[in-house]
């Protein structure tokens, strides 16, 4: 059985946790507090020597094998179980374009700034937080171009691409500002879609960890 450390916060967890139930595969959540992620235990040095030498969530573990990076885990259960992983070696390609997109851009750049309004502990600096929106906002903006005429990222069915961009989108709307069900129409019928998936959950549904009130 896989083992997923994570809590239900995690937008990068929750995609790991997304793709194990489509997949339909037994796994267990091994649960690291908000608090404790927040208080610095995943940056700690008994936590890199233990569990993930990157000092991050999510981890999992596979038999003896412990691996980190939610794009790296996808790709490979991907692989191993036949599925979500694109149809032919053209759509692996661009499967892992838009990964590696959402790694840098789509993901990185709302994450950062929904971790700062929700959880920060001190209110966000508004130039940093108006820098990351416009960051955001072309972001999103290709997004929702590239969704206006088809209905997955990549191919016919959805794929790890989509299960990778979509990980922060399902948290509500007063955690990052960011309405997508009104700001972003293709967007918005395309995560309904992926709602479809098997043993599709809301994050907090899915994973450990009570939602907390946004602080900011």
């Amino acid at each position: 059985m896989y083992r997923l450390h994570g809590f239900s916060q995690s937008g990068n967890t929750y995609k790991v946790a997304l793709l194990l139930q489509a997949l339909k595969q037994p796994w267990q959540a091994v649960h690291v507090p908000l608090e404790s992620f927040t208080g610095g235990l995943t940056r700690s040095e008994s936590w890199r020597q233990e569990v993930n030498d990157m000092g991050e969530v999510p981890m999992l573990e596979v038999g003896d094998r412990k691996m980190s990076q939610s794009a790296a885990i996808m790709v490979y259960l991907a692989d191993r179980h036949g599925a979500f992983g694109g149809e032919s070696a053209d759509e692996r390609h661009e499967i892992l374009r838009w990964m590696f997109f959402d790694n840098h851009k789509f993901t990185s750049y709302f994450a950062t700034f929904r971790f700062m309004k929700a959880f920060g502990p001190v209110a966000p600096d508004p130039a940093v937080s108006a820098w990351l929106r416009s960051r955001i906002d072309n972001a999103f903006g290709i997004v929702e171009k590239h969704l206006t005429d088809r209905a997955y990222l990549v191919g016919n069915q959805p794929t790890i691409a989509d299960i990778s961009l979509c990980g922060y989108l399902y948290f509500p709307a007063e955690e990052s500002g960011y309405d997508i069900g009104k700001q972003y129409p293709a967007m918005a019928k395309w995560l309904d879609r992926v709602k479809q998936l098997p043993g599709w959950k809301a994050p907090y549904d899915l994973l450990p960890g009570q939602q907390v009130p946004a602080r900011w």
